[in-house]
C-alpha cells in the first residue's frame, strides 16, 4: 500500500507534465509572426531577401516584382494609409491573396503570403476572384491600380 500512493503521485505529477506539454506544443507548432515590419520598399525586400525589380516610383506608391525561395510576389509601399487602402480595396477586386503591414502590401500566392508573414508580420487578407479560374498566381489587378 505505502509503494502505491508514491507511484500514484508521481504518475499524476508527470500526467501534469505530460498535458502541460501537449499545450505549450500545440501553439509551439504554429509558426509565430513578428510585429509588423516598417521601412522602405528596399528596406522590406531585403527583410524577406529579394532583389525588387521596380515596376512603379511615384511619389503616391513604389512597387515592385520580387522572388524569392517563397515564391513570386508584388510588393508596394505607400506614401499614406488612405492611399494604401484605396490601392487594395480596388485590387481585391481581381482576386489574390494580401498580406497587409502599416503602408505596404505583399501580393502572391497563399503559400507566399504566410511565408513573408513569418519574417514581415502584418495581416493577410483575400481578393475577390470574378475570372471563375483558380489562379493562384500574383493578380493581374494587383499590379495596376495608381491612385
Amino acid at each position: 500500500m505505502r509503494l502505491t500512493r508514491p507511484i500514484l503521485a508521481l504518475s499524476g505529477a508527470a500526467l501534469v507534465f505530460a498535458l502541460a506539454g501537449c499545450g505549450s506544443g500545440a501553439t509551439a507548432t504554429k509558426p509565430a509572426v513578428p510585429q509588423t515590419a516598417t521601412g522602405s520598399l528596399e528596406h522590406l525586400a531585403a527583410e524577406v531577401k529579394c532583389a525588387p525589380n521596380m515596376q512603379t516610383d511615384a511619389d503616391e506608391i513604389r512597387q515592385a516584382i520580387c522572388k524569392n525561395s517563397d515564391g513570386k510576389f508584388v510588393l508596394a509601399t505607400f506614401a499614406t494609409d488612405r492611399g494604401q487602402r484605396e490601392w487594395i480595396n480596388g485590387a481585391k477586386d481581381y482576386g489574390g491573396h494580401y498580406l497587409v503591414g502599416r503602408k505596404w502590401v505583399a501580393v502572391g500566392e497563399t503559400s507566399t503570403m504566410n511565408a513573408l508573414r513569418t519574417r514581415l508580420g502584418g495581416d493577410i487578407e483575400e481578393g475577390t476572384d470574378h475570372s471563375g479560374h483558380g489562379s493562384d498566381e500574383p493578380s493581374a489587378g494587383a499590379s495596376h491600380p495608381s491612385h
